[in-house]
């Protein structure tokens, strides 16, 4: 069997149901690896039996994560929350990559979510917390390049890149404030904003804020799913 990757579930709210963008599995399953759809629980039990079968974990998008998991209040701007998915994520992030070191991946949320729980702090709402020029939150389609991301010198993914700037599109509100400490930033967009950072002591841990799995034609975004998967 390939490598095995657990992908954390999106949850919708609305319709009180487990659902995902066939984007992950695709970029995942192009790369050479057998992705899964995990079940949404907090159940340590369950959650152990999870980190035991997988070999690395994609940390997806979607609800924003509760501002609580980095000691601050709740705000008007700060969107829908999902306290299922922060509790899931936090036990399989400790456990999983912390404690056993397995690969991570995050996307959108998951880069919000990782420096969150390492002890950095996200802007609750971007555009009246960091008022940019920039377009963060595009309107689709969502597989266009929406702005310039500036990949940092002597990065692994400035070695994985092979250049020093590219085009990403971009859907999201939130975004990183005070970078945790366990952290290392590898792209910025122009206006300064966190685009990616990895970490030192596990550089198996990769997030970036933009989302390969809406543009896996771009040759980028091809390779930031083979490095997680190899």
């Amino acid at each position: 069997m390939g490598t095995r990757i657990g992908v954390i579930p999106l949850w919708d709210q609305e319709k009180d149901s487990v659902w995902m963008l066939p984007g992950y599995m695709q970029g995942l399953e192009e790369a050479g690896a057998v992705p899964m759809i995990l079940h949404l629980t907090d159940s340590e039990t369950v959650l152990e039996q999870m980190i035991s079968i997988f070999d690395g974990f994609l940390f997806t998008g979607g609800q924003d994560v509760n501002p609580k998991l980095y000691g601050h209040k709740k705000n008007e701007h700060c969107g829908e929350i999902c306290d299922m998915r922060d509790k899931m994520e936090t036990y399989i992030f400790r456990e999983a990559v912390l404690n056993q070191n397995k690969p991570a991946l995050g996307i959108c949320r998951g880069i919000q979510f990782i420096n969150a729980l390492l002890g950095g702090t996200l802007h609750q709402d971007i555009p009246t917390e960091f008022p940019s020029a920039i377009i963060h939150s595009q309107k689709p389609p969502y597989d266009v390049p929406a702005h310039n991301v500036r990949i940092l010198p002597n990065t692994p993914l400035h070695k994985l890149a092979g250049k020093e700037s590219i085009e990403v599109n971009s859907s999201h509100h939130q975004g990183i404030n005070i970078i945790a400490k366990g952290l290392e930033v590898m792209a910025v967009a122009d206006d300064g904003l966190v685009e990616a950072v990895y970490m030192p002591e596990h550089p198996h841990v990769w997030a970036v804020q933009w989302h390969p799995e809406y543009s896996l034609k771009d040759a980028m975004s091809k390779k930031i799913f083979s490095h997680f998967v190899n």
